[in-house]
């Protein structure tokens, strides 16, 4: 890449980085050009799609919550492991507003970003299925009850992360007490399949 692209480039990756971390994967790509200081034409040159784009800018901080979960799995205490991913990912949500909503979300056309969450995934499955053999987390909490959290708190630091930055660490402790294997009562409703989750996710997403 001709040194004056990969300028462009850099230019364009930080002025995402700062407009989703205040404002939100909704923001207009015009906004995000303006911000770098080139043209809308400049950044479809350089990212054909907005995933592309949310991928250069957003993939780093994935990747950070996939370390996290490989910490925990190594973590001996299986509870505190899940416990500790949980806030760790909850720290990310409320730290960049436009990680919070890609956390509900699913966009097919980031693709870097789909994989480090495939790969988030696999690793989320076995923390979870550590603490179960543990006895600590309640044998009924599948895969897909972990969106419940993601949603959950997402929409909270949505509502309070301005005048109650920490509120969503109360919400995370309602939660967690109810994941506790001692405080299990039976469940009302099926948990969601993989492709229930996924398609709620792109309803959210808007795709």
């Amino acid at each position: 890449m001709r040194r004056d692209a990969q300028r462009n480039r850099d230019l364009l990756v930080a002025a995402a980085r700062r407009l989703y971390a205040t404002r939100g994967l909704d923001v207009p790509l015009e906004d995000v050009a303006r911000e770098a200081g080139v043209s809308i034409g400049t950044l479809y040159n350089r990212f054909p799609t907005r995933g592309s784009l949310v991928d250069a800018a957003l993939a780093s901080k994935v990747a950070s919550a996939v370390e996290f979960a490989e910490q925990a799995v190594a973590t001996e205490d299986s509870w505190a492991g899940f416990v500790w991913f949980l806030e760790r990912t909850c720290e990310l949500q409320a730290s960049d507003r436009g990680y919070n909503d890609l956390c509900a979300s699913q966009l097919d056309d980031a693709v870097e970003v789909t994989a480090l969450k495939e790969r988030g995934a696999g690793l989320l499955r076995q923390v979870i299925d550590n603490a179960k053999r543990a006895g600590e987390l309640r044998a009924d909490f599948d895969d897909g009850d972990f969106a419940f959290v993601l949603w959950g708190t997402t929409r909270t630091i949505e509502a309070t992360g301005e005048h109650a930055p920490n509120a969503w660490r109360r919400h995370l402790a309602f939660m967690l007490d109810g994941f506790r294997a001692a405080a299990a009562h039976p469940l009302p409703a099926p948990p969601l399949e993989p492709d229930e989750v996924a398609r709620a996710m792109r309803r959210l997403s808007g795709t």
